[in-house]
C-alpha cells in the first residue's frame, strides 16, 4: 500500500496533519472513543461518508498505528475496529477542537444530522472527578466514563452497571453547553438538567 502524501515539513505540527488530517478521519476517531464499532455503526454514525472513503480511512488508520482490527468470536463473529493507545492519545486533540470550535456551532441548520452522544465531549469537559455518568436525551441514551485513563470515554446506551450520576436534558441544553454559553453547574441550577443519583459527581453537581 503506497504512502499517504506528506506535507514534507519537518514540523510535528506538520507531521500530525500528515497522519490525522484528511477528511473523516478525527470524526472516526470520536466514533472510536466509545470503544470497539463495526463498520457498518461507524458508516450509520457518520452520516456523510462514502463506504469507499471510510475503508480507505479505516486502513490508513490502522496502518499508522492509531487503530487495530480483531474479529470478535461466536456468535458475533464480526469484525471491529478500535483504538490503539495511540489513537486514544487523540481525546485531547478532539477536545480541544472542540473548544476552539463553539463559536462555530451556532444554531443546528435543518440538514445537520445529531446524534446523542456527540454530546459527549462538552460533557466530559463539564465533568471532573471519577465514575460513571448516564445521559438522556430524546434523541437517546449514551454513558460517560468520567477520569478513565484507558479503554473507553463513552458509549452508546444506558450505563452498564449503576451509574454515579444520571443527567437528564435536551438537545437545546446540550447544544448550548457545547457552543459555550451555558455551564452544567448554570443548568443544574436553571432546572435545565435533571441530576439523580447518591454517587459523588451527582452530588457535586447538585452542590455547585
Amino acid at each position: 500500500m503506497s504512502r499517504r502524501r506528506s506535507y514534507d515539513q519537518y514540523c510535528s505540527a506538520a507531521r500530525a496533519l500528515d497522519a490525522v488530517g484528511d477528511r473523516w478521519t478525527l470524526l472516526i476517531v470520536r466514533e472510536l472513543l466509545a470503544g470497539p464499532r463495526r463498520y457498518t455503526d461507524l458508516h450509520a454514525d457518520l452520516p456523510g461518508v462514502s463506504t469507499d472513503v471510510l475503508a480507505s480511512r479505516l486502513k490508513d488508520m490502522e496502518r499508522d498505528g492509531l487503530t487495530t482490527r480483531r474479529r470478535l468470536p461466536p456468535p458475533g463473529a464480526a469484525y471491529v475496529y478500535e483504538l490503539t493507545p495511540r489513537g486514544r492519545e487523540l481525546l485531547p486533540v478532539l477536545q480541544a477542537l472542540s473548544v476552539w470550535g463553539q463559536r462555530e456551532l451556532g444554531e443546528r441548520r435543518p440538514t445537520d444530522a445529531l446524534r446523542a452522544h456527540w454530546f459527549a465531549l462538552p460533557l466530559l469537559r463539564a465533568l471532573e472527578g471519577e465514575g460513571l455518568v448516564e445521559v438522556g436525551l430524546e434523541e437517546g441514551d449514551f454513558h460517560l466514563f468520567v477520569g478513565a485513563e484507558e479503554g473507553p470515554v463513552y458509549g452508546d446506551g444506558p450505563a452498564p452497571g449503576e451509574p454515579d450520576a444520571r443527567l437528564a436534558l435536551d438537545a437545546g441544553t446540550g447544544a448550548a453547553i457545547g457552543r459555550g454559553e451555558l455551564s452544567l453547574p448554570d443548568a443544574v441550577r436553571d432546572g435545565r438538567v435533571t441530576v439523580t443519583g447518591d454517587g459523588a459527581l451527582a452530588k457535586s453537581l447538585r452542590e455547585a
